[in-house]
């Protein structure tokens, strides 16, 4: 669109150069690395130079080319799992042995975002992620990543990273994300964020952290998602009525409090709220894919970005109920464009 106006045999090695024991393993001829490096940048918002230590993996097959591959904020670097007796990764539908990114013909690269705690700093940027991974492939030797596939604030540290180490990437696929936050979304965040400081200035931590996800989630997901799954009779329970779409909101809060913690969550949040990437800057192809369910970054927004950025640019536009998690439950929409922006 142009708008225009089988299980992976463990083998530990030894310790590497910078102090850490990586994991390597391999299954069907693919192998993997998950380990962690100190690496040292400036943050934007820190005091001078820090080293910090950065989780990764790094899997596909070997000699291949390397995509950088990240998510939203709550993403980790388990992008995949080479082990079908383990937990998938968050985008395995997409990322595994013959599907769209396949890792039988790249090799992907996924962190952990860093936090301001981690940085010493008092805030993280999008520019900090991006110094990170640029780090990061200076480490593992490797000069240039084929592309980099951002969705949601992965988006944004790809736009930031095309901006600084243009040299460092031939192409950018970008799933919900743009150049700046929409104030709409900047303002619901705030509350989740408000809500968050509220429970530690109360003791009350996790009931804050769980209430701000489940506001979260009513902006992630579609209105029209929300009306086919919650439409049914309100229920009597424990001395109240209990309304269909609470136990959903309720689930996902407690789901979120067992493996994020406040202080994360208040630096990624605000992360992607300070977030500013001039378009012209960058020079990279670039694939836009948006959803008109999505009320976090609108289309809009999406519609500016192609028209500004430097590097020939498309838009692509899914119809999907999910809102901005389409990027995480529209696999099959997805594939085929992936395929083409990765050809």
């Amino acid at each position: 669109m142009t708008c225009l106006a089988e299980n992976p045999h463990l083998e530990a090695t030894g310790e590497s150069s910078r102090g850490f024991a990586p994991v390597r393993f391999a299954a069907d001829g693919l192998t993997a690395q998950r380990s962690s490096r100190h690496l040292a940048i400036t943050p934007k918002y820190g005091r001078g130079p820090c080293e910090v230590d950065v989780r990764y993996l790094w899997c596909g097959a070997p000699d291949a080319p390397t995509l950088i591959v990240q998510g939203g904020i709550s993403a980790d670097r388990d992008v995949t799992s080479l082990d079908p007796a383990g937990n998938p990764g968050w985008w395995q539908a997409l990322v595994a042995d013959g599907a769209a990114i396949d890792l039988a013909r790249w090799r992907v690269l996924a962190i952990d975002w860093v936090s301001p705690q981690e940085l010493g700093a008092d805030a993280v940027s999008s520019e900090d992620q991006a110094d990170v991974l640029a780090a990061l492939l200076g480490e593992l030797g490797i000069g240039k990543v084929h592309a980099f596939v951002g969705a949601s604030y992965g988006a944004m540290v790809a736009l930031a990273f095309a901006a600084r180490y243009p040299d460092a990437v031939d192409r950018l696929l970008l799933l919900a994300g743009a150049h700046r936050p929409h104030p709409m979304a900047t303002a619901q965040r705030s509350v989740q964020r408000g809500i968050v400081r509220l429970g530690q200035s109360t003791g009350e931590v996790d009931q804050a952290l769980a209430l701000a996800r489940q506001l979260a989630m009513t902006t992630y997901r579609g209105s029209d998602e929300f009306a086919r799954r919650f439409s049914s009779e309100p229920a009597w329970r424990d001395g109240r009525f209990h309304l269909p779409v609470e136990d959903y909101l309720e689930n996902a809060g407690r789901r979120f409090v067992e493996r994020f913690d406040a202080e994360r969550f208040l630096g990624l949040s605000e992360s992607i709220d300070l977030h500013q990437v001039a378009p012209e800057q960058v020079p990279t192809a670039t694939t836009l894919i948006g959803f008109p369910s999505d009320r976090l970054v609108p289309l809009a927004d999406l519609c500016e970005l192609q028209q500004r950025l430097l590097g020939r640019t498309t838009l692509e536009v899914v119809e999907s109920p999910y809102g901005h998690d389409a990027f995480l439950k529209e696999p099959e929409l997805l594939a085929p464009l992936l395929r083409e922006a990765l050809a």
